[in-house]
C-alpha cells in the first residue's frame, strides 16, 4: 500500500499577468503552499482570517518564480524529489505514474518537457534510465529491455504520436485485459538502444502533438499526451533468475480552462470542453479514491459502496492502474500566483490536497516463469530440510522417504530445465537485438523488424515452418554451401540440387551481385543465371530447387521511395511488370520442382 505523492510547483509571473498588474497571491514554507483571497480585507481575525488565508500541506512545495530568489527550485532540483523515485520503482520492478495538473498556462508542459537547454522531468528521467542501464551493464549485472508509446488524446479520441504512416492515427480503441488492465489496442511500441532514441522518437511524437494560440498560453496543448516506457529487466540474484516489467507513465495533461479567460471560440471552444470534461472526470475518479481510501481507514464505520467513474473519459480509463490501482503515482499541480486566477488556483490546490489520500497498491511486476522457479526451488530447500530430520511424521504429501526423494528429484530437474530456457530466450534475444543494424518495434497487433543492411529473407513453402528468416549480407563476401563443404560457409542451406559450395554475395560500394559457383543452380526474378548477376531491392532469389528469398536493400528501397514520393516514379512502374514477369517465371520453376 502506498499514498499517492503530491507536489505543487509556482510558476513566474506571465507576461500577460504582468500587464493586468496582478498581485502575488501564493507563499510556500517548507511543505507548506498558502493562498490569499485578496477580495477580504486584511487586519481581520478568527474565521474571517482563515477565509482570506487557505494554507496546504503537501509532500512537497516548490517556489519557481523567481530564479535570482534563494528558495527557487530549479528542473533539477524537481528531478531529484521526483524523478528518481520514480527510477528506483522501475528498477525495483514497479510501475510508475507520473501527471502533472493544472489550469492552461501554469507550466504543465514546462515542468514535465521543459524547453531546450532546460529540459524538463520526462527527458531527465529517460536520460537517467540509460545512463543507470549503461552503468550496470558495463559491470554484467542485468540485461534491460525498453519500449516506449506516444499518445495523445484529442477530444476524447486516442491518436499515436510516433505512427510513421499518416492513416489510422485517430480513434484507436481502448480495451481492457482482465490481468494487465487498460490498453491502446494498435498503439505502436519502439524498441530504443538508448537516450538518442528516445530524444528522437519524443521529438517527432511533440511535432505531431496538437498545440494552438489562445489569450492565456501562446503555445497551449490541446490534447493530454501519455509517454509511456515498457521497461524489462533480467538478471541472476543469488543464482535466482530474476525479470521484471515496470510500465513507466509520463503525464502531461492539458490544462483547465474559461472560455472567457481564454478566448475560445469555435474549434478552440470545443476543445476547451472535452477538457474540461476529462479534468472533471479525473477530479471526480481522485474525489471517489479519497473517500474510499478516507472510509477504509476507519475501521468502526461499515465501508459503504463508492463507484469510482474510471469509463467516463478516456483519460481516466487509461490511468486506471494509476489511480488507486497497481503503481506507484506522483502527482505534480502547477499553480499560477497571480490573483487574477485565484478560482482556478484554489481549485487545483484543492484536488491536490484530495489526492494525497488516495491509497495505491503496487507490487513488483515479476515473470510468471521466474515465479515457478522460485516456487519450486521453496519446495526443494523445504524437503531436503524433512529428508534431513528424518521426521516420517511430518511428510505429509508422501508417505514414504523414497517417494518423497524422487519428488525432490523431479523438482531439482524441473528447475535446472526452467532455469536453462529461461536464460537462453533472454541471452540470445538480446545478442540480436544488440546488433547496431536491427530494430525492432511494435506496430497495431504487427510486429515490425528493421535493418540497416541488405538482407535476404527466406521464403519457405514448408507448411510447418513458423519463423521468419533473414540473412544479412555483410559487407564484403557472405558465401552460401551446405554443412559438408570443404570450407566454413556463411549460410548454411538444405534442399534439392543445392551444392556444397553453391554461390556468394559480393556487397560492395554499396551493390550486391550474386555470383554462382561452379554451375550451381541459381535464379533470379525465375530467370536462370550463370555468372555474376547484380540484384536490386526486390528481387526474388532461388538457390537450388527449395531455397527461396526475398532480396530486400534499405538504402537503394529509401532512394526508391523518394523518387516515388516526389511524382518522378509511378507506383506501379517500380514493380508490377517485373513482379509478374517473375511471377509467371517462378511458377513454371515450381511445376517442376520435385520438391
Amino acid at each position: 500500500m502506498a499514498s499517492v505523492r503530491v507536489a505543487v510547483r509556482v510558476r513566474p509571473m506571465n507576461r500577460r499577468e504582468k500587464d493586468l498588474t496582478a498581485k502575488c497571491i501564493i507563499k510556500m514554507e517548507g511543505n507548506k503552499t498558502s493562498i490569499t483571497n485578496l477580495k477580504i480585507p486584511d487586519g481581520n481575525a478568527g474565521e474571517v482570517l482563515r477565509d482570506r488565508i487557505k494554507t496546504f500541506t503537501y509532500d512537497f512545495s516548490y517556489d519557481s518564480m523567481d530564479s535570482k530568489s534563494s528558495p527557487f527550485v530549479s528542473q533539477e532540483k524537481v528531478f531529484k524529489d521526483l524523478g528518481s523515485d520514480v527510477l528506483r520503482a522501475a528498477f525495483e520492478g514497479y510501475n510508475a505514474c507520473v501527471f502533472a495538473y493544472g489550469q492552461t498556462g501554469s507550466g504543465k508542459s514546462y515542468t514535465m518537457m521543459g524547453n531546450p537547454g532546460d529540459a524538463g522531468l520526462i527527458p531527465r528521467f529517460c536520460e537517467g534510465l540509460f545512463t543507470r542501464i549503461a552503468a550496470t551493464t558495463r559491470w554484467d549485472e542485468a540485461s534491460f529491455r525498453a519500449e516506449v508509446s506516444y499518445l495523445e488524446i484529442y477530444n476524447e479520441r486516442v491518436r499515436d504520436l510516433l505512427r510513421r504512416k499518416s492513416t489510422q492515427t485517430y480513434n484507436l480503441r481502448v480495451r481492457e485485459h482482465p490481468k494487465d488492465g487498460p490498453y491502446v489496442e494498435d498503439l505502436s511500441k519502439h524498441l530504443v538502444q538508448n537516450y538518442s532514441d528516445v530524444e528522437e522518437l519524443m521529438e517527432a511524437g511533440n511535432i505531431n502533438r496538437t498545440t494552438a494560440s489562445t489569450s492565456m498560453n501562446d503555445v497551449s496543448s490541446r490534447s493530454h499526451a501519455i509517454f509511456t516506457i515498457n521497461f524489462t529487466q533480467a538478471k541472476f540474484d543469488s543464482e535466482m533468475p530474476s525479470e521484471t516489467v515496470s510500465k513507466i507513465h509520463l503525464v502531461d495533461l492539458a490544462g483547465s480552462e474559461r472560455a472567457d479567460a481564454t478566448g475560445a471560440t469555435g474549434v478552440r471552444l470545443k476543445e476547451g470542453g472535452n477538457i474540461n470534461k476529462s479534468l472533471v472526470t479525473l477530479g471526480n475518479v481522485i474525489s471517489a479514491l479519497a473517500d474510499m481510501s478516507q472510509d477504509g481507514g476507519n475501521t468502526n464505520l461499515k465501508k459503504k459502496a463508492v463507484f469510482v467513474p474510471y469509463r467516463d473519459s478516456v483519460l481516466t480509463w487509461l490511468l486506471k492502474d494509476s489511480l488507486g490501482g497497481n503503481s506507484k503515482t506522483i502527482m505534480i499541480a502547477t499553480v499560477s500566483p497571480a490573483d487574477v486566477n485565484y478560482g482556478e488556483t484554489l481549485s487545483t490546490l484543492r484536488y491536490a490536497n484530495r489526492a494525497k489520500n488516495i491509497i495505491n497498491k503496487p507490487t513488483i511486476n515479476e515473470d510468471c516463469n521466474v515465479r515457478l522457479i522460485r516456487e519450486l526451488r521453496n519446495e526443494i530447500a523445504r524437503l531436503k530440510a524433512l529428508l534431513v530430520q528424518g521426521n516420517q511424521i511430518a511428510l505429509l504429501d508422501s508417505p514414504t522417504a523414497l517417494s518423497m526423494e524422487e519428488k525432490l528429484h523431479q523438482n531439482e530437474a524441473r528447475v535446472l530445465e526452467l532455469t536453462k530456457e529461461w536464460t537462453n530466450k533472454w541471452n540470445e534475444t538480446q545478442n540480436i537485438l544488440k546488433e547496431e543494424t536491427l530494430a525492432l518495434r511494435k506496430e497495431g497487433i504487427g510486429v515490425v523488424l528493421d535493418s540497416e543492411l541488405p538482407h535476404l529473407i527466406g521464403i519457405d513453402d514448408d507448411l510447418l515452418s513458423t519463423g521468419i528468416i533473414l540473412y544479412h549480407l555483410k559487407e564484403g563476401q557472405t558465401y552460401v554451401g551446405r554443412e559438408d563443404a570443404s570450407t566454413e560457409q556463411d549460410i548454411i542451406l538444405h534442399g534439392l540440387d543445392l551444392e556444397s559450395e553453391h554461390c556468394r554475395f559480393e556487397n560492395q560500394n554499396g551493390k550486391v551481385t550474386l555470383v554462382p559457383l561452379g554451375g550451381a543452380q541459381c535464379s533470379v526474378n525465375g530467370v536462370q543465371v550463370t555468372e555474376r548477376s547484380q540484384l536490386n531491392q526486390g528481387a526474388v532469389i532461388l538457390l537450388g530447387r527449395t531455397n527461396m528469398f526475398r532480396f530486400n536493400h534499405p538504402k537503394e528501397a529509401a532512394k526508391l521511395r523518394e523518387k516515388r514520393k516526389s511524382g518522378v516514379l509511378s507506383t506501379f512502374s517500380l514493380s508490377m511488370t517485373d513482379l509478374s514477369t517473375s511471377c509467371e517465371n517462378l511458377s513454371t520453376v515450381m511445376l517442376y520442382n520435385p520438391g
